[in-house]
C-alpha cells in the first residue's frame, strides 16, 4: 500500500441557493473551474502531474451533466492528459470522490488526483434528475420510502429528541460558524468567486444567520408535517411500529441550508509531493462505506464509523475531532448519543445548518475544514462522515502531518 497525502483543500464560499443568491448567476462549470484553477495557482502546479479529477454532483443533468469533472479540467486549462469523472453518492458525493481518488493512489495506480464536488442548487433543484427509488412503486414500497425530512423526524421520535433539543443544536451551529468566520478559520481555504467579467461576487458564506435564537426558531412551522399527513408518517410507523406517532420537529432553521458551492482536495503520493515541490498537510488513514436501513435513512454515519474504526483498529477515544454533516439537527444528536461524543469535539466550526449543504461538494468541504482545524489546534486525528439518501454512510479518518 502507498500512503496517500492531502496537499491542499479549497472551497468556494456557499451562496444562498435561490435566484437572489450571490452565486445564482455563476454556472456550475465556473464554480468547479475556479476551484481547480485555485489549486493550480496556489502552488504553481504542473497539472500534467495530476492523473484524474473526480467530482461529486448529485444532480448531474443539464449544465451540471456530461461529466462535469472532465469539462472543468479542460476549462480550467489543465493538461489534456488529466482525466475526469463525475460520481454520485448523494450527500456524501464530495467525500466519496476524495476516497476514490485516495484509493487509486494507495493502490499505486495513480500518483496524484483531485477529489471534490460541485452543486448549483439555485440553478438545478434537488430531485431534478429523478430516479426509481422515490417514484417507482415497485421500488419505493418494499424500501418503505419516505422523504428525508420524515426520516429526520423519525430519528427524533425514535431516540427522544425534542423540538427544543433540535433548535438548541441549530443555534449552537450558527454561533460556531460565526465565530469560525470571525477568527479567520476558513480564510486559507476560501476561493473568492468571480463573475465572467472578473469581478468578485462572493468571498464569504452567505447563508448564515448568526443572530438566530431558540425563541426565534420556536415560531417556525415544522417543514414535514404536511407530507407526513399525506401518508408518509404511516409508512414510517409501519416500518417502526413501536412508535405511536412521528413528532415533526425539523424546519428550515434546524435543517441544512440550500446553497451553491464547489470544493477540491489535492491528493497524491509522497513521490508526487517531491516532484511537485509540495509539503503534505495530512495523511488519509482509511475510509469506508456502508448501507443502512433506508426508511430511517440517516443513521448510516453511526454504523460506518464503527466499521471504519474497527478496520483501523482504533477507538472513538483515538479521534480528536469529529465532523458530521448537519443534514438535520437530530442526525447529529443521534450520532453523538450513539458514540458518546462530547459536543465540544464535533462540528467545532459549525456546519450545514448555518452555512448550507451544497450536496455534491459538502463532503470535500468539511474534510478540508478538518485539515485546517487539525493544523490550527495542533491536534492529530479527525473523522469526517455524512448521512446519505437511501440509507448509507461514508467516513474518512485523516491524520495531521
Amino acid at each position: 500500500m502507498t500512503d496517500c497525502f492531502i496537499y491542499d483543500a479549497v472551497r468556494t464560499p456557499r451562496g444562498r441557493g435561490k435566484k437572489d443568491g450571490a452565486l445564482h448567476e455563476i454556472t456550475p462549470i465556473s464554480l468547479a473551474t475556479q476551484v481547480l484553477q485555485a489549486l493550480r495557482d496556489r502552488h504553481d502546479l504542473d497539472t500534467g502531474l495530476v492523473d484524474d479529477v473526480i467530482l461529486g454532483c448529485v444532480e448531474p443533468i443539464g449544465e451540471q451533466g456530461a461529466d462535469i469533472a472532465r469539462t472543468a479540467a479542460l476549462h480550467a486549462g489543465y493538461a489534456e492528459t488529466v482525466a475526469g469523472v463525475q460520481i454520485n453518492r448523494f450527500c456524501a458525493s464530495g467525500l466519496e470522490a476524495v476516497n476514490m481518488a485516495a484509493a487509486s493512489i494507495m493502490a499505486g495506480q495513480t500518483q496524484a488526483a483531485i477529489g471534490g464536488g460541485v452543486e448549483s442548487m439555485s440553478r438545478l433543484a434537488m430531485g431534478a434528475s429523478g430516479g426509481a427509488w422515490p417514484i417507482d412503486p415497485s421500488v419505493a414500497i418494499p424500501a418503505y420510502f419516505v422523504p428525508q425530512g420524515i426520516s429526520a423526524d423519525l430519528i427524533a421520535s425514535k431516540y427522544g429528541f425534542s423540538r427544543q433539543d433540535c433548535d438548541a443544536y441549530a443555534v449552537e451551529s450558527q454561533k460556531r460558524s460565526a465565530q469560525a468566520w470571525e477568527e479567520g478559520r476558513f480564510q486559507n481555504a476560501i476561493v473568492p468567486i468571480k463573475d465572467v467579467m472578473g469581478v468578485m461576487v462572493l468571498d464569504r458564506d452567505e447563508h448564515m444567520r448568526p443572530g438566530t435564537t431558540v425563541e426565534g426558531l420556536a415560531g417556525l412551522n415544522p417543514s414535514f408535517a404536511m407530507p407526513g399527513q399525506m401518508g408518509f408518517d404511516d409508512v414510517a410507523i409501519q416500518k417502526y411500529p413501536e412508535l405511536e406517532r412521528i413528532s415533526h420537529v425539523h424546519h428550515a432553521g434546524n435543517s441544512s441550508g440550500v446553497v451553491d458551492g464547489a470544493a477540491g482536495v489535492l491528493l497524491g503520493s509522497e513521490r508526487f509531493g517531491e516532484v511537485a515541490g509540495l509539503r503534505p498537510r495530512a495523511k488519509i488513514k482509511g475510509f469506508a462505506m456502508i448501507g443502512s436501513e433506508p426508511c430511517i435513512m440517516l443513521t448510516g454515519p453511526e454504523f460506518v464509523t464503527q466499521k471504519l474504526l474497527a478496520n483501523l483498529r482504533m477507538k472513538p477515544s483515538d479521534i480528536d475531532l469529529w465532523e458530521l454533516n448537519e443534514a438535520f439537527a437530530a442526525v447529529v444528536l443521534r450520532y453523538m448519543q450513539a458514540l458518546d461524543i462530547p459536543h465540544d469535539k464535533i462540528n467545532v466550526c459549525g456546519g450545514a445548518i448555518a452555512m448550507g449543504h451544497p450536496l455534491g461538494a459538502t463532503g470535500a468541504m468539511i474534510l478540508g475544514t478538518m485539515v485546517d482545524e487539525l493544523e490550527r489546534t495542533g491536534k492529530s486525528t479527525a473523522l469526517v462522515t455524512l448521512c446519505i439518501g437511501a440509507g448509507m454512510g461514508v467516513a474518512n479518518v485523516i491524520e495531521r502531518v
